[in-house]
């Protein structure tokens, strides 16, 4: 089956279709600047283009920065305040005219790394994705279950979000050495490691092509690895929730 997914970032919008069986790309990716400010109908016309760059009519799955329940938005992070309570779901279908269906971004990354990537082979125990980017995404998984919305990248840390330390975003704005980032972000896990004690520590988002650069500087116990899909993660899991619900719903 194949199924289009896309993921809503903070500075773009991005997807591409996916054969949900194989994991496998089936076109190359298409990219639009997220619209100034982001709020919803602006967004969900952005993410109608990409649905028509493909000429697409069928499922579409997107990975969304919030907590998502039943469709609706209960959180809007680095998005426009006005997404709290807008039944995402129903806008992006009215707009493009496709069922659309709307995960959180890092549990959509974290469930697509689960079945095709590192996550495979790590089934048993607890494990966090964690996409680093504009801001901190996580996804939490039990025994490969995943318990969602959990919004890590939230926590305090020296009285401030970890994620207004910690992110990519962070490092670019105050042009931080690999170094003074990586030990942000090591402290970030440690916290992290305190609090639920995984086995392992998946990176995902734009944080992961660059893992060479700030690994020597990353010390906890948990296994840490970067995301085998890299940033197409959030794009593949989407695709794969679209699928799950589309077929539940048939």
């Amino acid at each position: 089956m194949v199924i289009l997914g896309i993921d809503v970032g903070g500075s773009g919008i991005k997807g591409f279709p996916v054969n949900i069986e194989t994991g496998e790309l089936l076109d190359d990716r298409f990219r639009l600047p997220t619209p100034e400010k982001a709020k919803p109908n602006d967004v969900a016309e952005t993410v109608a283009s990409v649905v028509k760059h493909f000429d697409w009519n069928g499922p579409v799955g997107v990975g969304f920065p919030g907590v998502v329940r039943a469709g609706t938005l209960y959180t809007a992070a680095n998005i426009h305040q006005s997404w709290i309570g807008t039944n995402a779901e129903k806008l992006f279908s009215e707009t493009t005219g496709c069922p659309v269906f709307v995960i959180n971004d890092a549990d959509a990354a974290g469930v697509a790394e689960m079945k095709f990537g590192v996550g495979q082979e790590r089934s048993k125990g607890v494990v966090i994705m964690i996409t680093i980017g504009t801001g901190l995404g996580t996804a939490l998984f039990i025994d490969g279950r995943l318990v969602p919305n959990t919004e890590l990248g939230h926590i305090e840390i020296r009285g401030k979000d970890a994620e207004s330390r910690a992110s990519d975003a962070v490092r670019q704005k105050k042009d931080l050495s690999w170094e003074e980032w990586g030990g942000r972000f090591n402290e970030y896990l440690n916290r992290m490691e305190n609090l639920f004690w995984p086995d392992l520590f998946i990176l995902g988002g734009g944080g992961s092509k660059v893992w060479p650069k700030f690994s020597p500087y990353i010390h906890v116990k948990a296994d840490v690895v970067p995301a085998k899909l890299l940033n197409q993660a959030g794009i593949v899991g989407a695709a794969l929730y679209a699928g799950m619900r589309s077929n539940s719903q048939s």
